[in-house]
């Protein structure tokens, strides 16, 4: 079953499992690939303009946590781990919510949405992240959003480049 996406630079598609199609290279990310390692895909998510909101999704269709091989695991928080310090270090992101579910509709993916001051209006907690995530995509659709987002992608893919995992 194809679902329709519509991206943050506005493209729309049309896909099975949005995570194979990006890990893949079918779909290139807004702003392309931050990292990619043996076993992960980490770029910018498409659907919503938030500087610094980083998706690390598994190379392989999955759906659990439970399911990674351990290499795989190991590979994995490594990597989150320096995402996060590159957020921190070149973005000045101080506080990220981590978001992973297994009932989504594509494979296994880890969503780090940084915390911004502009949030506040929708609360602290996760249930803030539903409406945050639609405020940027109904509201921060356009050209400044983008290019802080695109500005946002180059830093951590160049703070990013060296690793090795």
């Amino acid at each position: 079953m194809t679902r329709k996406i519509t991206t943050g630079d506005g493209r729309t598609i049309e896909v099975e499992c949005l995570s194979c199609a990006i890990t893949s290279g079918l779909i290139e990310p807004t702003g392309g690939v931050i990292i990619e390692t043996k076993h992960f895909h980490a770029h910018q998510d498409i659907a919503y303009p938030i500087s610094g909101l980083v998706i690390v999704a598994s190379k392989r269709h999955i759906y659990s946590l439970d399911e990674l091989t351990k290499d795989e695991l190991i590979e994995y928080i490594s990597l989150v781990q320096e995402i996060r310090r590159a957020q921190r270090r070149e973005l000045g992101i101080e506080q990220v919510y981590y978001f992973y579910n297994e009932d989504t509709t594509h494979h296994f993916h880890l969503w780090m949405v940084p915390r911004y001051s502009w949030m506040n209006e929708f609360g602290r907690s996760v249930e803030s992240l539903r409406p945050v995530l639609l405020h940027a995509k109904n509201k921060m659709n356009n050209k400044e959003h983008l290019h802080n987002v695109l500005e946002s992608i180059e830093l951590l893919r160049n703070a990013l480049k060296n690793y090795r995992g």
